[in-house]
């Protein structure tokens, strides 16, 4: 019997035009609706028309949330339970979500409380590094004091993070094929998140949490678990500890997963799971449209 893990993206996977197949579809709708109470501002409003704001993290992160929890919705109505569920950065609120940890109001507030502290972080910088010698890196980030490896993708693939001076001395000590600037103000998932990180525990502190359906990696700590009281407190050092994306990814031939399946806009996570993992199934699951071809391949 396959067995299946579910994975949901973040920030950065988000596209103009997300979520429009989901419109019309009453249990969707009213998911749309609550968002709106809970918001203040439409997601397939921003998703459809507002490409500008859907860059920003104050609605980026709460458009991911809803869309890819009404298609995880849907997923759980046309196929079996994964195995294991888990997510890049607020894509691992989505995982909980799909896993039963909280109900999507309790998540939804939980991103908002996350988007609006993290759009207000300054002073920092990330960039995502391609091509590189991991050994040099990581012996650079050990002498660095202010940058930290913020996302561990891939072995080929990395994002570093930390005040904008120590990441340009970083950069010109070793050598990368490329080198990219996120578009972001502030240095998520690093030890310069501590004072957002402690103003995001008063909403998480009381957040009602219950044990996870199916287990559960952590981006900062990537070892199954079902406990929501673990789960909570991983959560908790997201913001400033690193995504450990690659391990993650490890460890799902070691739960016996044969197949993923990325629920969300685009293919980033399948496309760095393959790169880890190259002979796992790999399925994508982008839109309403989507849903048939994973029926036929449950099938």
């Amino acid at each position: 019997m396959t067995k299946t893990a579910w994975v949901f993206p973040g920030q950065g996977s988000q596209a103009i035009g997300m979520g429009a197949d989901l419109l019309n579809l009453p249990a969707a709708k009213a998911k749309f609706e609550l968002a709106k109470e809970i918001l203040g501002w439409s997601v397939p409003e921003v998703c459809q028309k507002e490409e500008a704001k859907l860059s920003r993290t104050l609605y980026t992160q709460p458009c991911l949330f809803v869309v890819e929890s009404i298609l995880a919705d849907l997923m759980r109505e046309k196929s079996d339970r994964p195995a294991v569920v888990a997510g890049h950065s607020l894509g691992e609120y989505v995982a909980l979500y799909a896993a039963g940890v909280f109900d999507f109001e309790t998540g939804l507030r939980l991103v908002k409380r996350r988007a609006e502290l993290m759009e207000t972080a300054s002073g920092g910088q990330m960039v995502a590094l391609i091509g590189f010698d991991r050994q040099e890196l990581e012996l650079q980030i050990q002498y660095s004091r202010d940058v930290v490896l913020a996302n561990d993708n891939s072995e080929a693939q990395v994002v570093i993070s930390g005040t904008p001076t120590a990441v340009e001395d970083l950069l010109a000590k070793i050598k990368v094929k490329r080198a990219v600037k996120l578009n972001v103000s502030g240095a998520f998932h690093s030890p310069l998140m501590a004072g957002v990180a402690a103003e995001f525990q008063l909403a998480l502190k009381s957040a009602r949490f219950s044990d996870a359906k199916m287990l559960v990696l952590s981006n900062s700590e990537p070892t199954a678990t079902t406990s929501a009281a673990t789960l909570k407190q991983r959560l908790n050092y997201q913001m400033t500890k690193g995504v450990r994306w690659r391990e993650i990814s490890l460890q799902l031939p070691q739960q016996g997963i044969d197949r993923v399946v990325e629920i969300g806009p685009g293919k980033v996570l399948t496309g760095l799971i393959k790169r880890t993992c190259p002979n796992l199934a790999l399925v994508n699951v982008s839109s309403f449209a989507d849903l048939p071809a994973q029926l036929t391949v449950d099938s």
